[in-house]
């Protein structure tokens, strides 16, 4: 691991477009992608942000790479995975994209639209086959069964913490957390806000990574 510990944080959604005015896309509004950043920068890490499109800025001092489908966001992550040292995503990527673009708009009185989607690209998937020594998190957005759920994507994607939460969190400062390790291990954070998760989780990956052994102290 660098001395300054670098960030790669993904986040915002993505979307997929069927004609050039209309898309498939996840609700999210990329604030706890931000809230990620701006605790990582406040403790001194390097920064890399690769962004959906949201209506919000992100955190001065992150270099943002700004990305709208899926497989741009795929192709910008690759790009950086291999100088980070930790890979936090938060981003609501589609999970589907329309099978083929159609160029022109499609008009209401053209009869009824049927629409075939095709899988995007697992990015956690393909970055967890690379991770290497790395220090890999994602979330967890679930409307049941939500730490059996988290705890299935953590192992098929190869992660070592992930964050659960319910699909009510979506636009709330607050929600009710847990994180769970690669350990078998859960932790019950309670109601807490998105800045209040970002310092939690960063704590888990610091203290999970050995980052403040030798002698090194937490920043901020």
């Amino acid at each position: 691991m660098s001395e300054t510990p670098r960030c790669l944080i993904l986040a915002g959604p993505t979307r997929e477009y069927l004609d050039p005015v209309r898309y498939i896309s996840n609700a999210s509004s990329g604030l706890q992608g931000i809230a990620l950043a701006q605790a990582a920068l406040d403790r001194g890490y390097e920064v890399e942000l690769v962004l959906g499109p949201i209506e919000h800025e992100p955190p001065a001092g992150a270099r943002v790479f700004n990305v709208v489908s899926a497989a741009e966001m795929l192709e910008a992550a690759l790009e950086r995975h291999p100088g980070c040292d930790f890979l936090i995503s938060a981003a609501a990527v589609s999970d589907f994209r329309p099978a083929a673009f159609q160029p022109s708009k499609h008009k209401r009185g053209a009869g009824d639209l049927e629409l075939r989607l095709e899988p995007t690209e697992d990015i956690l998937a393909i970055l967890g086959r690379q991770k290497t020594a790395k220090i890999h998190a994602g979330f967890a957005l679930e409307t049941d069964a939500h730490l059996d759920n988290a705890r299935r994507k953590l192992e098929t994607k190869n992660l070592d913490w992930i964050v659960v939460n319910d699909a009510e969190a979506i636009g709330r400062e607050a929600s009710d957390y847990h994180i769970l390790s690669a350990d078998g291990s859960t932790h019950a954070l309670g109601l807490i806000s998105k800045r209040e998760l970002a310092s939690s989780l960063l704590d888990h990956i610091e203290t999970g990574s050995g980052w403040f052994g030798a002698g090194r102290a937490p920043r901020g």
